[in-house]
């Protein structure tokens, strides 16, 4: 029986979240059905944005057959529908069969089936894909439109503070910086995002 390579991909938007958080739903559904993991890729990005590092290096990684292993289809697109092409192009091209938990019809996708088998299923799956996309996206704008209009109110009632700093962990990320710790160790030491070493690294300069 061949193997299928399972890819996991873990997501959260901001660096309060932890991006790991799923990683052993996904473990055990890839354990259930013989899946072997080949890497876990995981990040701290908006899913509004293809400017994820740890995506493309795994589509980079990925080969004909791969499975990218992802909790929910949210964790994986709340991009724009031009945006969401352009990744549908790329797992296409690179030929990688999407899986999600929340997603039953993609099930299928991660056992070994015979040819016209799996092109039904990634034809009815590519589908529902495209439906929870596109839910999701417009989950992420409404949830920006109130959230805009709760910072308008609040500012129009002079309530409105922001989300306060976490000083003492930016103090260490500084620290770290200057003694010449790369940006990708500081994230890993820190757990923080790219952003906040970015910020935290142009307000030292």
């Amino acid at each position: 029986m061949s193997v299928i390579l399972a890819r996991l991909y873990l997501r959260a938007s901001t660096d309060e979240q932890d991006a790991g958080r799923a990683r052993a739903a996904l473990e055990a559904f890839a354990a259930e059905r013989d899946l072997v993991v080949a890497a876990t890729y995981a990040e701290n990005e908006s899913g509004a944005t293809l400017a994820r590092p740890e995506l493309f290096r795994l589509l980079a990684d990925s080969r004909p057959g791969d499975v990218l292993l992802v909790e929910q289809v949210d964790r994986l697109s709340r991009l724009s529908a031009s945006d969401w092409e352009r990744l549908r192009g790329l797992l296409s091209e690179r030929q990688v069969r999407v899986v999600a938990l929340d997603l039953p019809t993609s099930w299928m996708l991660a056992a070994p089936v015979d040819e016209f088998t799996a092109r039904m299923f990634s034809a009815i799956n590519g589908m529902m894909l495209d439906m929870l996309a596109a839910v999701a996206r417009k989950d992420y704008e409404d949830r920006r439109r109130r959230q805009a209009e709760g910072i308008a109110k609040a500012r129009a009632a002079n309530a409105y503070r922001g989300r306060p700093e976490d000083v003492e962990r930016n103090k260490v990320i500084a620290g770290l910086l200057a003694k010449g710790v790369s940006w990708s160790q500081v994230q890993k030491a820190t757990g923080c995002g790219r952003a906040t070493v970015a910020k935290v690294a142009k307000r030292a300069a």
